[in-house]
């Protein structure tokens, strides 16, 4: 009973938002969609002026807004929820406990050997890029320089916010092969010097290809701006979920082969056993 009632009310939705793609109107474009394009990757013609001192990137103050409210909803979490968890969980303690064990078993079982620091860096690594990614749904705005208001972007959407943490992950990695193996962990992680350039670049493309594609289907699609809004929506949300992954996933495989000990450690530690 439950599973129909469940399917009926997704028929319903469905249903809605296709009558709804016909009966809206679309809106009226106002600049070229090579303009909206490339306003989308660099970002020239909607700068922001921080606090007055500096005309920046969009993209910069989304990362400030993103790292701000997970540092509040960190220490809110830290507290008032913690303090008061349970030997038998409630919901958002098992939640909270299931989200932190999927990225510490995601170190443990990619670096055996020291995985205590990965752990803390993958899981605010996913969270912040999750978290960051589904910040544009909410159509934060701001105030260009040129007086227009803008909607703020993904932070990672922004080529330098990849770049950034795609070397903070390489730099992650680094620190475990010099943990693991000294002077020698430096040299096979320095052999991988296309790593973060990979890593970031992926980042940046696999997100951008969402705004994107959105930006094209609101162009060329002139039912409405429901359908759009829908797919802008689910592109968001898988880019979020599967970027999450990808770059801990790499992060954690990278830093398990470089921090593993050498045949001749393992050899000496047995010695002494």
């Amino acid at each position: 009973m439950k599973h129909k009632k469940f399917l009926i009310g997704w028929i319903f939705v469905v249903a809605v938002l296709a009558v709804a793609c016909f009966l809206v109107p679309s809106t009226a474009n106002q600049e070229t969609i090579q303009e909206a394009m490339k306003d989308a990757v660099l970002h020239e013609t909607g700068r922001v002026s921080l606090f007055g001192l500096k005309n920046v990137n969009p993209g910069l103050i989304s990362g400030m807004v993103v790292t701000a409210f997970l540092l509040v909803v960190a220490a809110l979490i830290r507290i008032f929820a913690i303090p008061k968890f349970q030997y038998v969980p409630g919901k958002f303690q098992m939640l909270l406990e299931q989200v932190v064990g999927m990225f510490d078993n995601l170190a443990k079982s990619n670096s055996p050997h020291r995985n205590g620091f990965l752990g803390a860096y993958i899981f605010a690594a996913g969270v912040y890029i999750f978290v960051g990614t589904l910040f544009e749904l909410f159509g934060v705005q701001a105030v260009s320089i040129s007086g227009a208001s803008i909607t703020l972007p993904a932070p990672l959407s922004d080529v330098n916010g990849a770049i950034a943490l795609g070397c903070l992950s390489y730099l992650v990695i680094l620190s475990g092969g010099i943990a693991g193996n000294g002077f020698k962990g430096i040299g096979s992680t320095l052999k991988e010097f296309s790593l973060p350039i990979s890593m970031s670049f992926r980042l940046f493309g696999a997100l951008l290809s969402g705004l994107l594609v959105t930006e094209l289907i609101y162009y060329y699609i002139q039912l409405s701006f429901v359908l759009p809004v829908i797919v802008a929506v689910l592109f968001t949300l898988l880019h979020a979920l599967i970027q999450s992954y990808v770059l801990t996933m790499l992060t954690a495989l990278f830093y398990g082969e470089v921090s593993e000990p050498s045949p001749k450690k393992v050899k000496a530690k047995k010695k002494h056993a």
